[in-house]
């Protein structure tokens, strides 16, 4: 009965009804004055529900479990609230309550009419509830489908405006991707279901098998969760999709949906495969590597501004898979202790980059909203005219550029609490390659660093590069909300991390039977990862000390103001034609170029210089390498094969069912 329910599972069926009551809601009332309100406030609610679920899960001494009579008659939908399911579906709330907020605002200026809004309100509620079901699945069947929910709701999200064929194609390699790794996803969970007798997740936590079958079930996995997640090079989706869809939509695809596949990955690896082997973890660890260091160097690159957060997004998710590699090897060699840093770190990442991607694609959408521009070539001056987006937009670019006292910082720096632990292990291999890792988040963390100055710098101080950047207004009280909202998160997160740690412990506790006791054990005003005498870390401290040095600094410059100010036209670098123009201003193609020369190779560049009457006209294309390495041998090996193939389709309707028979006794004498 409904009433015998832990409160956890309760409120995580109320979140679960309420976003798919939004998306009625907008089915049904898409032509009724004011129904984007409601809709938007039971998105709300669902968030709202969401987090005081996995508040719940979080500090319940053990998981919650239930069966619904929903699924196969052999195989009920199994539901299970733990720790684990309990912290992603509060960062799912935390990010659907600040896009409810948001969404209104954002959306009234469609120029698609109600029924365009009827697509978009439908798909992002069914969107919503099947990344909770996603969550809450204990077996591989409602997880599939919920998978395949989110997959396709997301897939017609990406391709909302339609009317553009960069947005069709990115939808169609959103999809084509998706399958894939779901594909991929679902013959790993077979392998666990082949030897351990269902498809529940219990029977296969049960299950023990051998090193070979446990590494193959292993790689399924992590090329179906990598490609959800976006790693390198199964990423190609990710800086399509995302500046496709509506930018409140990017918000929750990138905050929530790539964390979705972080959670798929560690239920699988950690919970689910049982013992763990330290390849895996080298493996994973170099994938994240470069991940991360190919994501933020085309971050780099881009003019369009969503563009470069999506591929901040690869970056980010690398940084979180180091994190787990990192753990994965600590555990299977025999440091626990270690090997939940690294856990802990990859769980509080996911949180941060939650939070501040969050925040970032709600400030790009403000700017897009006010100015319809994405590319920073033609922004410049939007702190005037735009101060509390300049503001949060700010605090997102200090968060993810790791600069203390915001949350970026913080699980960074636990990342390399970490690495350094690596003089535990005796593997020379091991030895060497963790310390590597280590400087590639470390030159990550700089060339984030520089990339977001950059962004901030072109789009928001200067002048107007454009009329329509020259026109902008601020946007709504609600847009502006939600932006705060997540702004203030990312700081309490950064300000009190041990408070964070104390409700994170939870998850390594019931997932793997190891807290991590010892990073909150001196108060909350040290953060001690290991111990005191190696590392630690007060973030009041550290916040404190930049207020001193603010407030010292603002009172020698009082001291030594000069009382007359005399204003006067600044200096026309020679020219006599008055003010400075626009284009005088250093742009963001410049501000990339010493990068762009220094890492050239890992990228193609075109660059062109035409002469064009009356002046020269500069053309600069750079491409992805995954394409042509990657992703156009596949293609072209795929079209080579269905040339093939395309022989046995005769047009016979016997041979065609001749082959039915033929695959039919196949799989009967397999799973005979």
């Amino acid at each position: 009965m409904i009433y015998n329910l832990p409160p956890a599972l309760l409120f995580a069926y109320a979140a679960v009804l309420a976003a798919l009551g939004s998306a009625l809601i907008a089915l049904g009332t898409a032509r009724v004055p004011g129904f984007k309100t409601l809709m938007f406030i039971l998105l709300g609610l669902s968030g709202a529900a969401a987090v005081v679920a996995g508040l719940a899960a979080l500090s319940a001494p053990a998981a919650a479990v239930a069966e619904l009579p929903l699924g196969l008659p052999w195989l009920p939908w199994h539901l299970r609230l733990d720790a684990l399911a309990g912290f992603f579906m509060l960062i799912i709330g935390l990010v659907v309550m600040a896009v409810s907020v948001y969404g209104p605002g954002y959306v009234r200026d469609f120029e698609h009419g109600q029924d365009s809004l009827l697509v978009l309100g439908v798909f992002t509620g069914l969107f919503v509830a099947a990344m909770l079901l996603v969550v809450l699945a204990d077996d591989a069947f409602l997880f599939m489908i919920s998978w395949e929910l989110m997959s396709l709701s997301s897939y017609f999200l990406v391709a909302f405006q339609h009317e553009q064929a960069a947005n069709r194609r990115a939808a169609f390699i959103y999809l084509l991707m998706a399958q894939i790794g779901a594909l991929s996803i679902l013959l790993g969970y077979a392998v666990l279901a082949g030897f351990g007798g269902g498809f529940a997740f219990d029977a296969m936590r049960a299950t023990h098998l051998s090193p070979l079958w446990a590494s193959i079930a292993f790689g399924l996995g992590f090329v179906g969760f990598g490609m959800k997640a976006g790693l390198v090079p199964m990423h190609a989706w990710l800086p399509e999709a995302h500046p496709a869809a509506p930018s409140h939509v990017s918000a929750l695809m990138s905050g929530i949906m790539l964390k979705v596949a972080v959670y798929g990955f560690i239920r699988f690896t950690f919970d689910l495969l049982g013992s763990l082997q330290w390849q895996w973890g080298v493996a994973v660890l170099v994938v994240g590597s470069i991940s991360a260091l190919m994501g933020v160097l085309a971050a780099l690159m881009q003019r369009d501004l969503k563009r470069l957060l999506a591929y901040s997004s690869v970056e980010n998710i690398g940084i979180i898979f180091i994190s787990l590699g990192l753990g994965l090897i600590f555990f299977a060699t025999g440091h626990p202790l270690a090997g939940v840093l690294g856990l802990v770190a990859a769980l509080y990442h996911s949180l941060n980059h939650a939070l501040f991607k969050s925040l970032l694609f709600l400030g790009a959408g403000s700017i897009l909203h006010a100015t319809h521009e994405r590319d920073l070539e033609r922004m410049g001056g939007l702190l005037r005219r735009m101060p509390w987006t300049g503001l949060f937009f700010l605090s997102g670019c200090i968060s993810i550029s790791a600069l203390p006292p915001f949350n970026g910082f913080v699980s960074e720096w636990l990342t390399f609490q970490t690495a350094l632990q690596a003089w535990l292990l005796k593997g020379g291999v091991m030895r060497s390659l963790i310390p590597i890792a280590a400087a590639v988040l470390a030159l990550t963390g700089a060339l984030s660093a520089a990339c977001f100055v950059r962004a901030y710098g072109i789009a928001f101080l200067g002048q107007a590069r454009s009329r329509r950047v020259r026109r902008a207004r601020p946007v709504s009280w609600g847009m502006r909300s939600a932006q705060g909202f997540l702004a203030l998160l990312c700081l309490l997160c950064g300000i009190f991390p041990t408070t964070v740690l104390q409700w994170l412990n939870a998850v390594p506790q019931q997932l793997l039977g190891r807290g991590l006791n010892e990073a909150t054990a001196h108060g909350w005003l040290w953060l001690t990862p290991i111990a005191p005498q190696t590392a630690s870390y007060s973030a009041p401290i550290v916040l404190l000390a930049l207020l001193l040095v603010w407030w010292f600094s603002a009172s020698l410059l009082r001291r030594g103001r000069v009382r007359e100010v005399r204003r006067c036209d600044p200096w026309g670098c020679g020219f006599s034609d008055g003010l400075p123009s626009p284009r005088m201003q250093y742009t963001a193609t410049a501000f990339a170029q010493p990068f762009r020369r220094v890492f050239g190779l890992l990228f193609h560049v075109d660059e062109r210089v035409e002469r064009e009457e009356p002046g020269l006209r500069h053309q600069l294309q750079i491409t992805d390498r995954a394409w042509g390495l990657f992703y156009e041998p596949v293609g072209r090996w795929v079209q080579a094969a269905s040339r093939r193939v395309i022989r046995l389709q005769s047009g016979n309707i016997r041979v065609y069912l001749g082959w039915s028979l033929g695959t039919l006794l196949v799989l009967l004498w397999l799973i005979s």
